[in-house]
């Protein structure tokens, strides 16, 4: 069985990196299909428009990109109940445990991110991936 992989939306503005290690790896992990939030969506054409200061064409292309390569989900009402609970139990900001709870949610077992401890293990079922290390 293949695990099933959630991406954060840090990994993505790899993307735009200069080092090319990094955008390699990011794009790698785009074509692989992997499982995102809305919230992942969101948060990278915002930071494409307000930290990187890509127009909106750029931005918008860049959020299109990202919902024809990833299997997209719609954070739902049970979604937030659970990132509440993670974010108690973990000490996890609200948006990663957002993140936490959309990954659990869509019963993946490995969550790509920077934002979080290295090879941690959450609800005995995720482990969080920096793929960058």
């Amino acid at each position: 069985m293949t695990d099933k992989i959630f991406v954060d939306s840090n990994v993505f503005m790899y993307i735009f990196s200069d080092v090319d290690e990094f955008r390699e790896k990011a794009l790698l992990i785009l074509d692989s299909n992997p499982i995102i939030s809305t919230q992942v969506v969101n948060e990278n054409v915002y930071a494409c428009l307000k930290r990187l200061k890509l127009t909106k064409q750029k931005s918008f292309e860049h959020g299109e990109r990202l919902m024809s390569n990833c299997d997209v989900n719609i954070i739902s009402v049970e979604e937030i109940h659970k990132a509440f609970f993670v974010s108690k139990k973990y000490g996890f900001s609200f948006w990663d445990a957002l993140i936490v709870s959309s990954a659990l949610e869509n019963k993946c077992t490995i969550l790509y991110t920077q934002d979080m401890q290295h090879k941690q293990v959450i609800e005995k079922t995720l482990t969080i991936i920096n793929p960058f290390i």
